[in-house]
């Protein structure tokens, strides 16, 4: 008996991975609120049930994301580093995958709902490691590293976050490898010279 063209053997993770690239670039242009399932099918070019069946619909795809930046946060995040590389980290990986990046500040923009505990826990742990950076003379003791954790986050987003910006103080296109290269060596150099 002859399969139907939709009956064909798919290939699941090449169909997952399809979806998940659509979806960042849809999540990253529009936000969660403003994303809609149809529009990354059509991206991925699959039918919209498939996102269903493979995520759970729209919030299971946009967790999987998340799931996947922080996979990928450990590859880029050398916590052994000295504070100064390890935000220049941060700025490449944005700078490379800026519609996580976008994702984020749209996350940041429209936050009307209780904080993800996962979240709130993994910042607080950064915040205790930031101190302990402190203490080792890092940055000066008179600094909140809390506050400091908001502005490295900030440094970090930039070239997404005020692209115009970005063009009109450095002359660089923010989405170049140029500008996430030479910026990450300018925020590296700058929260180095904190150190006490």
């Amino acid at each position: 008996m002859r399969r139907a063209p939709e009956e064909k053997q798919r290939d699941p993770e090449r169909t997952k991975a399809r979806i998940l690239e659509a979806a960042v670039a849809e999540f990253g242009a529009k936000g969660f609120a403003g994303a809609r399932v149809s529009e990354i099918a059509a991206r991925a070019g699959v039918n919209k049930q498939l996102i269903s069946y493979y995520f759970g619909g729209k919030e299971g795809l946009y967790r999987e994301l998340t799931v996947r930046w922080q996979s990928e946060e450990n590859a880029f995040a050398d916590r052994s580093a000295r504070l100064g590389e390890l935000v220049a980290g941060y700025v490449r990986a944005t700078s490379a995958n800026r519609d996580f990046g976008r994702l984020m500040v749209w996350e940041g923009l429209t936050e009307d709902g209780p904080a993800d505990p996962a979240f709130v826990a993994g910042i607080r742990d950064n915040v205790a490691a930031l101190r302990r950076r402190q203490q080792e003379g890092e940055f000066p003791d008179d600094l909140d590293p809390g506050s400091v954790m908001v502005a490295m986050f900030a440094m970090a987003a930039a070239g997404v976050s005020f692209p115009q910006l970005v063009r009109a103080a450095t002359g660089l296109d923010p989405a170049s490898p140029e500008f996430g290269d030479h910026y990450a060596d300018q925020v590296s150099r700058l929260i180095g010279h904190l150190a006490t």
